[in-house]
């Protein structure tokens, strides 16, 4: 349905409140009415329109990593509804995407391009209330001056909000896949199709690799045969050494591309990496997990483990860019839409997916 700008703010102005999810614990996020967000100098106010689930929220909610009362949800996008003083990049009206950490671009660490171990990067730059957290699960966010200023883009006007909300998550997997230096005519394998291995899958595809992927759900299976992998096993019933072995004259995966944050599956990506490949761990980023694989792997085989996490600015343009041109399959990525007053239903389905279950949005209009 559609309405005007005015028709849109005028119901929330008059009480200054809004509907979020709000996280209170593990496991737990209710819909509550809460203060919409003030803005400063610098700053300015979106109306979220779409909002991905990422896997690190049902992490953070599932596991009780963060204090609560948090409002998430980073893969966002909306129209801007009111700007601060100074703000000239952007007016109410302007339709947006917006990325959550941006770095400060001076220090060590953004000279040495690691942009996501700068301090001023791990600043959440967007908040709709409590500790900044990304905030998309409400339905007002307000950005932050360095947000504004150099992690928001403005949206061609024949893309959707659902398809903008892509550009941060294609972002973290096209950093992932250079970082892990997929080749064309290289042959990678992925472990893990959910909405993250799907994208590291179309990914490598567009380099120019030939993919074969892993899932024990059919469904994902399927999507990934659908977006573009040459193969597709059930780790339960294929041999996954027997295959990717018969696939490569017997000597391996040249990277191996590990989307389940499983602690066994390390050993096992190592194993079918060829002597010399890559295996870049994408999933493992919870503050308590142990890995084990055998050292000869690395110290005789000479294998790399490479990490990788969040975004890179440096991919930030070309990110939009594969988004905004449709030259990626992602809106028949988006399995599942559920409103805002559902939130507590769409974070339990992405959490412990169907057959069916691929991206899950919330959709605010």
């Amino acid at each position: 349905m559609s309405h005007t700008f005015a028709e849109l703010e005028a119901p929330a102005r008059l009480n200054g409140r809004m509907r979020a999810g709000v996280y209170r614990g593990e496991g737990r996020v209710v819909v509550e009415q809460v203060p919409i967000p003030e803005i400063g100098e610098g700053e300015l106010l979106f109306r979220v329109a779409s909002c991905g689930i990422c896997g690190t929220d049902i992490k953070k909610i599932h596991h009780g990593f963060i204090s609560p009362p948090q409002i998430l949800g980073h893969e966002l996008a909306g129209t801007v509804v009111e700007v601060g003083r100074g703000v000239s990049r952007f007016k109410p009206g302007d339709r947006v995407v917006s990325f959550h950490h941006i770095p400060c671009g001076e220090c060590f660490y953004c000279e040495k391009k690691l942009f996501s171990q700068c301090a001023g990067y791990k600043k959440v730059g967007l908040t709709a209330g409590f500790d900044p957290n990304g905030g998309g699960f409400a339905e007002y966010v307000r950005a932050m001056p360095w947000i504004v200023q150099r992690g928001m883009i403005a949206l061609p006007s024949d893309v959707t909000f659902e398809e903008a909300t892509f550009v941060e998550p294609v972002n973290t997997c096209l950093k992932a896949v250079r970082k892990a230096r997929v080749a064309s005519g290289e042959t990678i394998l992925v472990i893990g199709q959910g909405p993250i291995g799907l994208l590291l899958t179309i990914l490598a595809k567009n380099e120019g690799a030939t993919v074969y992927t892993s899932d024990p759900m059919a469904g994902r299976r399927a999507a990934s045969i659908q977006f573009g992998a040459a193969d597709a096993f059930d780790p339960a019933v294929h041999d996954l050494s027997t295959e990717v072995r018969r696939r490569t004259a017997n000597r391996g995966a040249d990277a191996v591309l590990l989307a389940v944050p499983n602690p066994a599956l390390v050993a096992e990506a190592l194993a079918l990496a060829r002597p010399g490949g890559r295996v870049l761990l994408f999933a493992h980023n919870d503050p308590v997990l142990q890995l084990q694989f055998p050292a000869a792997a690395v110290g005789v085989e000479e294998k790399e483990i490479l990490g990788s996490y969040s975004a890179s600015v440096d991919e930030q343009a070309e990110s939009a860019a594969l988004v905004f041109s449709r030259k990626l399959p992602l809106r028949d990525m988006i399995s599942h839409r559920f409103p805002l007053d559902r939130i507590a239903d769409a974070i339990e389905l992405a959490a412990r997916p169907k057959q069916d279950t691929l991206k899950v949005m919330i959709a605010h209009e």
